[in-house]
């Protein structure tokens, strides 16, 4: 499962991307649910907020690393932790989608723009979904073995 929530992550994030650089002009907008939601093409040169801009490089080997001790790590992850397995397939997928606009484009495609925060993509999206899975299952742990510990 873990796999194949990394490929269709990855697919939903590209397909995405590429109807929007099909169908779109760099930095037009659409409103979707207007004043809310709008369709925003943007090519987004940094990290979120447009942090380290232009710093491509860095951002190729961090997500590489990330990724490697992902899979390195999804290895010890027993069977039955299914949201932190897919948390972390979330995780891995998303940063491939970026890391596939980074190499191609040196820039990451965004298009989700909510006029409150900055404009973002699927792949983030499924970044910060599966790191609320990792962030509950940690916490979900964490209070299993407390409950445990007090009991002794």
């Amino acid at each position: 499962m873990f796999f194949y929530i990394i490929v269709g992550t990855f697919l939903l994030d590209q397909t995405t991307k590429t109807v929007v650089q099909m169908l779109m002009y760099r930095g037009e907008s659409i409103p979707v649910v207007p004043p809310v939601f709008y369709f925003t093409y943007i090519m987004n040169p940094g990290a979120a907020f447009g942090f380290l801009a232009y710093q491509t490089h860095v951002f190729i080997i961090v997500t590489v690393l990330l990724i490697a001790g992902m899979l390195l790590g999804y290895r010890k992850i027993p069977p039955d932790r299914v949201l932190l397995r897919s948390g972390m397939g979330m995780i891995v997928g998303g940063a491939l989608g970026n890391l596939a606009d980074r190499l191609r484009y040196g820039l990451v495609v965004d298009f989700l723009d909510l006029r409150v925060w900055p404009v973002f993509n699927v792949a983030d999206t499924a970044i910060v979904i599966g790191a609320g899975f990792l962030i509950w299952e940690i916490l979900m742990d964490t209070g299993k073995k407390g409950n445990k510990e007090s009991e002794i």
